[in-house]
Order: structure tokens, then C-alpha cells, then sequence
């Protein structure tokens, strides 16, 4: 497969926008798109900031194409992102919303003095439902799952993502949970973290492992009542753009008021 030649959905391209100082990176989920964060980039980019909101490979395209992929495919996409914008800003914060805010962990991990401060949105490291420990197994006999995708109480919205979730995909996925959640001490950037409280695919195991484990000496959680998972399209987009952007700017280091 000429995976070059895969058309883009409309609505799953990248959003890139130049503002100040203060560089903002933000990567959407796990068979997701762009389109659930390109709001929250708009948002950001309106304000002055400078973001990146990057499409991870195999996201966007087909389902097909996503199963060749891995999370070090995935994470590399971000990897780069992060680097450009250190070039030329002054600080950077990550936001991740689901596998994004486990991608957003790992940069934190990996990457200390290069991410100022994390902002995760329904975050997944972790799930507590058998079947996800069939997963490694089932890889080998089926190329997929019924989809998650689209889980938004907002009528109207969509993700942009796919209504199959390929196997082979998801096991990598289960591999960088398992990494970031035995490295969640190398976390020392402050965070802030919004957990919808009527989510139907990520458990709150994911918050509890977070909220205990992180050795950031800033810690802030924000619950949303009125969303479900993709919460940054859904009916408390704008509380997670205006406190995102306050926690942001509050902790740029290096930037006047920061």
C-alpha cells in the first residue's frame, strides 16, 4: 500500500498558527484527528500563542492505514512538533486529549526542560475492562474493533475518526501506557487535569493513577459535568480553552507574566 497516496478527511488536516512567545502543542487521540483539537488551537492562536496541532500518522486516513502504524510513529510526530516550536519559542506547553495526554506524558518524561507545563484532557495510560487484555492475543486473529470514537454529548460534532479500531494499533498503544505509567514520577511539569465525569471510554483509573503518581509540585483537576470523552468539542469546550490558556500563561517560564 502507497500509504503516500491515502487522501486526508476534511476536517483531519493539521492546524499550525505563529503567534508570541508562548508555543502550545496539542495532539489529539487514539483513532481521533485534528478535528477534535483544531478549535482548542484557534482558540490558543487568537490569544497570540503559537500552536501546533499535528496529525499522527495513520490518523485521518483509513483505519487500514492507522494498522500500520505504532505509538513510535505516533510519538515521533509530536517529538518533531516539540523541537520546531522550542526552536522558536521561549516556552511550550503540551496538551494531549486521550492517547494525547499519554503522548503528552511521555514528552514530559522524556523531555523535562522542554515542556513548561501539561494540560491533558481525559487522558488514557490505563483501562480496566477485561477485553483490553485480550488485545495482544486478538491481534494476531482479527484486524479489528467495534470503533470508540465519537463519544460527544454535543449534538453536531464530530472527531473525525474512525468506527473500527485496529487491533494491531491498539496493542501498541497498550505498550507506551504501560511505559508512561511506570515513569509517571519523571512528570515534573505542573499539570492540569480535566476528567469529564460521564466518560464512556476511558475509566477514572487513568486520573487516579496520574493524580498520584506525577512528582509536579503544581497539580490542578477540573471535572466537566456537561461533556463526554472528546470534552474539547463537546459542551465544556470553553472552560477547558479558558483555563488551559490561564494555566498556560501562569506557568510560561521565561515570558513576562509567566
Amino acid at each position: 500500500m502507497n500509504t503516500s497516496q491515502i487522501a486526508v478527511k476534511p476536517g483531519a488536516e493539521p492546524f499550525s498558527a505563529d503567534g508570541g512567545p508562548v508555543g502550545v502543542l496539542l495532539s489529539h487521540g487514539f483513532t481521533g484527528s485534528p478535528a477534535s483539537m483544531t478549535p482548542w488551537g484557534r482558540d490558543l492562536a487568537r490569544r497570540g500563542h503559537t500552536v501546533r496541532v499535528p496529525r499522527l500518522p495513520g490518523h485521518g486516513t483509513t483505519w487500514q492505514q492507522m494498522n500500520t502504524t505504532r505509538w513510535t510513529d505516533w510519538y515521533g510526530e509530536l517529538d518533531d512538533a516539540l523541537t520546531e516550536l522550542r526552536a522558536r519559542c521561549e516556552t511550550v506547553a503540551v496538551g494531549g486529549l486521550s492517547m494525547g495526554g499519554c503522548l503528552a506524558l511521555k514528552l514530559a518524561q522524556d523531555r523535562p526542560a522542554d515542556v513548561d507545563s501539561l494540560v491533558l484532557v481525559n487522558p488514557a495510560i490505563n483501562l480496566r475492562r477485561f477485553d483490553v487484555k485480550l488485545v495482544p492475543a486478538l491481534q494476531h486473529l482479527l484486524p479489528s474493533m467495534p470503533g470508540i470514537g465519537n463519544d460527544i454529548k454535543k449534538p453536531g460534532e464530530d472527531e473525525v475518526g474512525y468506527d473500527k479500531t485496529p487491533l494491531k494499533a491498539l496493542a501498541s498503544q497498550l505498550k507506551i501506557w504501560k511505559q508512561v505509567r511506570a515513569n509517571l514520577d519523571k512528570v515534573t511539569a505542573p499539570v492540569l487535569l480535566f476528567r469529564s465525569d460521564e466518560d464512556h471510554v476511558v475509566d477514572d483509573s487513568t486520573k487516579d493513577l496520574i493524580l498520584a503518581r506525577v512528582s509536579s509540585d503544581v497539580i490542578e483537576y477540573m471535572p466537566l459535568s456537561d461533556s463526554y470523552h472528546v470534552a474539547t468539542i463537546d459542551n465544556d469546550a470553553s472552560t477547558i480553552f479558558e483555563q488551559s490558556a490561564s494555566f498556560i500563561e501562569a506557568h510560561a517560564r521565561g515570558v513576562a507574566g509567566g
